[in-house]
């Protein structure tokens, strides 16, 4: 797996639409999620697995950072933070899960809730991973809902002075952990008092009391309809005192779109969907801000066909845009969820007893979006594009002179899409041809051959189309066997029952190495 430069030591700040260290570097954040504020109040898996070996899987796996939940009520509401792991463990009738903690974390049982949370804090930090704090909800329990109190400003228990006091805490916590680089001020905002000019008032002075408290740290603010809609900056930007530490973030799942994946055109529904996105966050990069993707991920069994649809679209996007993000999620299960004692979590990476990788070909796909494409700093190379397929993760290379095949994307070398809608090998004489339908997708070393002209079609602006030899029009495909063949194009509008993902392609730009 990839193996990311450790950063925990280090400031960062915004630079445009990158996060940067000191030295203006860019620092991709590939984070993972990993909950603490459910009833419990206690980072999840530590009744499997000591927290420095849960910290060093998560380097292993390739992350540099974890999105570390919590609930307003750890800083704010002294009863429970002074509970002992042992006694919110024995009031919630985790009886197997203590003993599991007893066993694995001898030294975490009669820590206060507040110093368990901060031992797993320096755990990461020992282990080299930087933290993101995030107010997850204000009373421990699974989030989230419409109606569930915690919503928005002046819920029942989302009181803006308590919160704000609340961060104002967490973030003094934080000044004495180097690895804490962020902190996310509240999690999905939603329910009916949503409103933008409660959003300025209250998420402004929150921004400006975290930075108050602790100058170190990026200020990361969410928006909308479960962090969804951003939208409302379009005209109205944010005025805080400070600079160069502001960042947004976004959630995006299968489900963000009802089963909109699976019972339309992936196409259609990746076109439409994509372009939602581009109005309500993905144009704050244009704006010059960063944008946290800190939630997005898909069911791990490969079952269910709205999130292996949604998933590939997510992923052209995710290199196309060079996103920070943060995946839902590493928990194999949960100490207690909705009232389940030991719940399953598909989506996480970690299987049940947390001893495995749920589904490695995941991980390793993901592992494409865990170094930057772009950037300052690194190694910096002319600027160029790599043909990206999401499906696999993998990038076109040339195996031989002639001969194409996929892999991994960091050893592409560089196309460039040239005025006849060529892709040219850049430093050669080779252009990317369709030859012949059912044939492998080869080499050309002239552009008056027929084949050597493409053009992105459907949609979802992801099939690679061109004409063959015999004048028909075709697509780039990848067959079972992982070969570039060039085939008819499918699945283009319309029909639902079938996936093009095995046509999808994306020119990402790439200007680092």
């Amino acid at each position: 797996m990839t193996q990311l430069k450790p950063v925990v030591a280090q400031q960062l700040h915004t630079d445009s639409r990158w996060i940067v260290d000191d030295a203006g570097g860019r620092v991709k954040l590939a984070c993972v999620n990993w909950p603490a504020h459910l009833q419990p109040v206690l980072a999840e898996g530590l009744s499997k697995l000591s927290a420095d070996t849960i910290s060093r899987k998560i380097r292993e796996m390739g992350f540099n950072c974890v999105r570390l939940t919590w609930p307003l009520e750890l800083p704010m509401n002294e009863t429970l933070a002074s509970l002992t792991v042992t006694q919110s463990f024995q009031n919630l009738g985790l009886l197997d899960s203590l003993a599991g903690i007893a066993s694995n974390n001898p030294s975490l049982i009669n820590l206060s809730l507040m110093e368990a949370f901060k031992s797993v804090m320096t755990s990461l930090r020992n282990n080299e991973v930087m933290v993101i704090l995030d107010n997850h909800i204000t009373v421990p329990g699974w989030c989230c809902s419409r109606e569930d109190g915690n919503g928005f400003f002046g819920d029942q228990y989302f009181d803006p002075q308590v919160w704000m006091q609340g961060l104002q805490k967490m973030a003094t916590i934080a000044t004495n952990f180097s690895n804490v680089i962020g902190m996310s001020l509240r999690n999905e905002l939603r329910g009916p008092r949503q409103n933008v000019d409660d959003w300025y008032w209250f998420m402004q002075q929150g921004a400006e009391t975290v930075h108050a408290a602790n100058p170190n740290v990026l200020v990361i603010l969410s928006g909308f309809n479960f962090d969804t809609d951003l939208s409302f900056l379009q005209n109205r930007p944010v005025n805080l005192s400070f600079t160069g530490k502001l960042v947004f973030e976004m959630h995006w799942y299968g489900f963000t779109n009802g089963d909109a994946w699976q019972s339309g055109n992936p196409n259609d529904v990746c076109g439409s969907v994509s372009n939602d996105l581009m109005s309500k966050s993905v144009f704050l990069l244009g704006q010059g801000y960063p944008l946290f993707v800190s939630e997005a991920g898909a069911d791990e069994r490969g079952t269910n066909v709205n999130d292996n649809r949604y998933f590939n679209c997510f992923m052209a996007m995710a290199a196309e845009y060079d996103w920070d993000f943060a995946l839902w999620t590493l928990q194999g299960s949960y100490y207690l969820r909705e009232g389940v004692v030991g719940m399953e979590e598909t989506y996480g990476l970690l299987d049940y007893n947390w001893t495995g990788i749920r589904n490695r070909g995941y991980l390793s796909r993901l592992s494409v979006l865990q170094l930057p494409f772009q950037g300052p700093g690194g190694r910096p190379t002319a600027a160029h594009k790599v043909i990206f397929h999401p499906l696999t993760g993998f990038c076109i290379l040339r195996q031989s002179p002639t001969r194409l095949v996929l892999g991994p994307c960091a050893y592409s070398e560089p196309w460039s899409l040239t005025p006849q809608n060529a892709l040219w090998l850049m430093g050669t004489s080779l252009y990317l041809r369709a030859l012949e339908l059912g044939r492998r997708a080869r080499l050309a070393t002239s552009l008056t051959e027929p084949g050597t002209e493409w053009e992105m079609i459907s949609a979802s602006k992801m099939h690679l189309s061109s004409k063959d030899k015999d004048g028909n029009a075709v697509c780039l495909d990848v067959n079972p066997h992982n070969t570039l063949v060039v085939e008819a194009c499918k699945c283009l509008s319309s029909d639902s029952s079938c996936d093009p993902a095995s046509q999808w392609f994306r020119l990402v730009d790439r200007t680092r190495l």
